[in-house]
């Protein structure tokens, strides 16, 4: 990779497991490993379960091979200083410097990034994004996490915690959202969105006759979006509807992400982005309506390459020489810029 080192280490750390992975510079996970994550005690518990899975890693192969440690996690995340700022499923840590406690045990390069941020990274350099400067990712699943790779940099925002795409409201008198705000796209998108209204909506018409019920073992708690993705697909009405209306908010949402950005190419991944596959139509139809770009039409909508991969190839695309360029002067910071007032004469 640089320097004569082959590989790098992936980490993807999440509410109930930390997995981790040897990859190299074709994006090819070589060796993996995980635990379960321990969140219910104090970050230092927490932090003996990441290098446990590390040093698993470094012990099969020479230490000097390895050129970084590259980490995602959920939640909110300075990226430029390696620290996690707080993530609901991680209350272990809250701004606590993750990269720099890594790096001082195993004195190697480590870096930090947002879970859907590095997605976007795998998509961009491997995936289905690997042809365009200009990327916007969506990880469609229990919430919804986005990242934008914009002129072939990495865009995280003036501190490093740019990138909430999934709290942007589209209906102000909408729902309370779980970060506070009201009819963010989450609330009618999301995999836990879809799933709680099906629910509701099987409720409400008693219907006993819905494909949705019966893959549930008519247990009406049950119904998860897979349920209702499944159950689309094989035609029942109820729940094609319910995907259709997910596909219908994503496309207002998309309207106003194309208007303002217009990304090369917008990329869908994640578990529930899985099941939407199939309504990407329905969403570019939608455009037509949501969108004023003369050009919405001619922008691809693709399905993530990476699946449950996509956490760890992200995370060690962080430490790759092209990550790493891509990364510099993506936002040179307030602290680069001289203040207003000693500019003006």
């Amino acid at each position: 990779m640089n320097n004569g080192k082959h590989f790098v280490i992936g980490v993807d750390i999440g509410g109930t497991k930390v997995a981790a992975g040897l990859v190299n510079s074709a994006g090819t996970i070589l060796r993996s490993t995980r635990r379960p994550m321990i969140v219910n005690q104090g970050p230092e518990e927490a932090l003996a379960q990441v290098l446990e899975v590390i040093d698993a890693l470094i012990s099969e192969v020479p230490k000097s091979s390895i050129s970084g440690v590259g980490m995602s996690a959920p939640g909110w995340i300075d990226s430029r200083r390696g620290i996690l700022l707080s993530a609901a499923n991680l209350p272990c840590w809250r701004d606590f410097p993750l990269a720099s406690a890594v790096k001082a045990r195993l004195g190697l390069d480590t870096r930090l990034a947002n879970d859907a941020k590095v997605a976007a990274l795998a998509e961009a350099i491997w995936g289905a994004g690997s042809s365009y400067r200009n990327v916007f990712y969506v990880s469609l699943g229990t919430g919804i996490g986005t990242g934008m790779i914009l002129d072939d940099h990495l865009y995280h925002g003036r501190t490093g915690v740019a990138g909430e795409g999934g709290h942007m409201t589209i209906d102000f008198s909408g729902p309370q959202c779980g970060c506070g705000k009201h009819g963010c796209i989450e609330m009618y998108a999301s995999g836990t969105a879809v799933a709680k209204f099906a629910r509701k909506r099987l409720a409400e018409n008693g219907s006993s006759k819905s494909r949705m019920l019966e893959i549930a073992g008519g247990n009406l708690q049950s119904v998860t979006a897979e349920t209702v993705g499944e159950a689309a697909l094989a035609g029942d009405p109820l729940a094609n509807a319910i995907m259709q209306q997910a596909a219908e908010h994503l496309a207002i949402w998309l309207g106003n992400v194309i208007d303002l950005l217009e990304p090369g190419v917008i990329v869908i991944g994640g578990g529930f982005g899985q099941l939407m596959r199939e309504y990407i139509n329905h969403i570019r139809e939608s455009l037509d309506v949501w969108g004023i770009n003369p050009r919405r039409q001619q922008i691809p909508i693709r399905s993530a390459l990476y699946g449950a991969e996509s956490g760890l190839l992200g995370s060690a695309a962080l430490c790759l020489p092209r990550t790493l360029r891509m990364m510099e002067h993506s936002d040179p910071g307030s602290s680069r810029r001289k203040p207003l007032h000693s500019l003006q004469t």
